[in-house]
């Protein structure tokens, strides 16, 4: 026997080479993936109803990529074969513990490969259509329009780039095939962000707490699983000295950061660039959990009080918090009736939250510790307290409750106040609910916004270039042109028509600047500026067109 998906599913090494076989054949790109319009003409011979079709596909396409891998293929055989078989289709079928959880009177070893129906002729035509795209490597399929769309002109005719099955896998191919080349060509990654890998577009959504010690980020997130997760540890004391992302997975485990650090499907690569001394205080708690197959938590170290403080720590605690930040779709800032005061270390953090702002909610947790007068007060003075730090002109949502496993206290909150604890808790239940279906939204918005910084960067980079003399006095220009950086960013703006709010910071730039000689630097290619204002003006817009969201 050997295990499929994680060591969730079983298969025999016979019916893998007959489910390799049948993947092979409706693998028309020959890129690894089954699309959904070949897999809905293979598994509508296997007779079963359309509403059953639709379970087997939303089962084995859990990450909702519009498409099957090899392992997806086989989980919806196997479901295949159960419903067949007269079985209830579910999402938890096919684990370690089916024989357990659905009472299923059979062995792993006796879950034959389905009865396909006219599978030899179909095989048949799948062969020759296979056969006509490996002797003309140049087919694309002509109905696809959008691949048409997303193929570079010079570049349309290659098979290689397959077809786009979804949003998330067209942005992809957009980042590869457009972005990138420019971020690449003006070192965008050193100025701003860590290049994109397909990890980080595959990711769940993920949702960041933040607090100071003992605020209950621990307990929140047991509340939400209803259950303890591997690494959790809570007490009155600062117990959490480690980010911990808090993830689904085949069996419960932990798994430290130097390792989770280098695997190629987690979006947690560029985390290695703040040193060992953070990926010692960094691991992955992974647990089978149905709230983790849809999105990632993160529980952080609470945050401390006084320069001290700040000084112990080994490693650059707010630059981890602001890359956690940009990778989260919720981040939730916890407070307590009786820790109101927001620390230097805070209010750095929350400063690295600043173009963050709509993933942000506060959280006012434990406040039947207080009566309703002395909550009215804390409330109020929490919201002086915020208007302090975040600056925004928007009034931040504050949510008001107890999020543990107890009972509200109340000795202290009369009936009025425990309907409204009981209120704010479900609206924070509806926001966490709707994360995944906004995700895919985000997504989108924050690679339009990226576009648009690598674009500006790149405007930036070559002004500067375009300043420098050609032979003599290179270092003397580079110092007064460093010198005077806000000319240039307001030439690069005026000459643009950009919006003065889309530049990045001047201080952070001129600082990564210093270690670049600007002479070596490309002049403005117009060719992939051009790439990218076409992928922003038609590509996604096609892409929008084409794909709807996939948890819509």
């Amino acid at each position: 026997m050997m295990m499929i998906g994680g060591g969730s599913r079983y298969c025999s090494k016979e019916d893998k080479k007959i489910y390799q076989q049948w993947f092979t054949f409706l693998d028309s790109d020959g890129n690894g993936r089954v699309t959904g319009e070949e897999a809905t003409k293979f598994l509508s011979k296997s007779n079963l109803e359309k509403w059953q079709l639709k379970q087997v596909w939303a089962i084995a396409d859990s990450k909702r990529q519009g498409f099957l891998g090899l392992t997806q293929f086989i989980t919806a055989m196997q479901l295949v074969s159960l419903a067949q078989a007269g079985y209830e289709l579910n999402s938890d079928l096919l684990t370690t513990k089916l024989a357990a959880a659905n009472n299923v009177p059979f062995d792993f070893e006796l879950l034959k490969p389905p009865v396909i129906h006219g599978l030899d002729s179909l095989l048949e035509d799948c062969s020759t259509n296979n056969s006509n795209n490996h002797h003309h490597p140049s087919v694309v399929p002509s109905n696809n329009l959008l691949t048409k769309t997303l193929l570079p002109k010079k570049a349309s005719s290659q098979a290689s780039l397959g077809k786009v099955t979804s949003i998330v896998d067209g942005l992809k191919r957009l980042y590869n095939d457009k972005l990138k080349p420019l971020e690449v060509a003006y070192r965008f990654n050193d100025f701003a962000s860590p290049l994109l890998t397909n990890s980080d577009f595959d990711a769940k959504p993920m949702v960041m707490l933040l607090g100071q010690y003992s605020t209950g980020k621990t307990t929140f997130i047991k509340h939400l699983l209803k259950c303890n997760y591997p690494g959790a540890h809570i007490g009155p004391e600062p117990t959490t000295d480690r980010f911990i992302v808090v993830m689904g997975g085949p069996d419960e485990r932990s798994v430290p950061g130097n390792t989770i650090a280098v695997q190629a499907d987690m979006p947690f690569n560029t985390l290695s660039t703040f040193g060992g001394t953070f990926l010692s205080k960094f691991e992955c708690s992974q647990m089978p959990h149905p709230l983790l197959e849809h999105i990632t938590l993160v529980d952080t170290p609470g945050v401390l009080s006084g320069e001290k403080q700040r000084t112990q720590r080994s490693y650059d605690f707010t630059g981890v918090i602001k890359w956690f930040a940009e990778k989260c779709d919720l981040i939730l800032l916890l407070f307590d009736p009786h820790k109101l005061d927001i620390s230097d270390e805070f209010k750095r953090v929350i400063s690295s939250l600043r173009g963050q702002d709509d993933k942000v909610r506060v959280v006012l947790n434990k406040a039947d510790q207080v009566d309703t007068q002395q909550l009215m007060r804390v409330y109020g003075a929490l919201m002086w307290s915020l208007g302090k730090v975040l600056n925004t002109p928007e009034v931040t949502r504050v949510y008001i409750g107890s999020f543990n496993d107890k009972p509200i206290n109340e000795e202290s909150v009369d009936s009025m106040g425990k309907e409204l604890f009981e209120k704010e808790q479900d609206d924070l239940l509806v926001d966490l609910i709707d994360i995944p279906k906004k995700a895919c939204d985000r997504q989108i918005n924050e690679f339009v916004k990226r576009a648009r910084a690598v674009k500006i960067h790149a405007y930036i980079i070559s002004q500067l270039k375009k300043e420098m003399p050609a032979v003599m006095g290179k270092s003397k220009a580079q110092q007064k042109l460093m010198k005077n950086l806000e000319d240039e960013f307001a030439k690069v703006q005026k000459e643009y028509h950009l919006s003065a709010g889309d530049f990045p910071d001047v201080e952070h730039f001129r600082e990564v600047l210093g270690g670049y000689n600007i002479d070596k630097f490309e002049k403005l290619k117009p060719k992939m500026i051009q790439a990218v204002d076409d992928m922003l003006g038609y590509d996604i817009p096609d892409l929008l067109k084409n794909f709807r969201n996939p948890y819509e």
